[in-house]
């Protein structure tokens, strides 16, 4: 008995080093393209409701550690060789969430950004329901994420209609 789980030991922080560092690139080209995102935000015409800029940061930075746990349950679930599809619908969702703030932010395009959230937000709820299946806890923590992408979807549209 001891051995299986000193034999499980590397694969379980090999996992949680991969759901990290996917996540940490995903934020980090995200990052680099919002450099100037907070100003481009603020210059926008928005809603009433739209929250400030400063709050993005500590939101996402929250998301994205709830991603990476979310991400290492299911990498650890048993039988390992079912996790393969939810991990894979889970990094086409962090190459999508990655693509969102160039498109928006970087190149302008809000519509195009609209449309591409929209993509997202089916990913992130796919996602979620192939989680579920694998660790209910996995699923669960990434319902902040779900609330928060179709928060930013709605603040999307609306950016974009009154700025156009």
């Amino acid at each position: 008995m001891t051995q299986g789980i000193s034999r499980r030991w590397p694969r379980e922080w090999a996992g949680l080093a991969v759901s990290v560092i996917a996540v940490t690139v995903a934020a980090g080209v995200g990052g680099a393209a919002a450099t100037r995102a907070a100003d481009t935000y603020g210059r926008l015409q928005q809603p009433g409701w739209a929250p400030p800029a400063y709050l993005f940061g500590p939101v996402w930075t929250a998301l994205y550690v709830l991603m990476a746990i979310s991400a290492w349950l299911v990498w650890r679930s048993e039988p390992s060789q079912e996790n393969r599809v939810p991990l894979i619908v889970y990094g086409v969702q962090l190459v999508l969430n990655m693509a969102w703030t160039p498109l928006f932010f970087g190149l302008g395009w809000r519509g195009v950004a609209f449309i591409e959230i929209l993509v997202l937000w089916g990913f992130v709820a796919a996602t979620v329901v192939l989680f579920w299946n694998r660790s209910r806890w996995a699923a669960i923590l990434l319902l902040p994420y779900v609330a928060w992408t179709t928060f930013a979807a709605v603040l999307n549209f609306s950016v974009w209609q009154l700025n156009s």
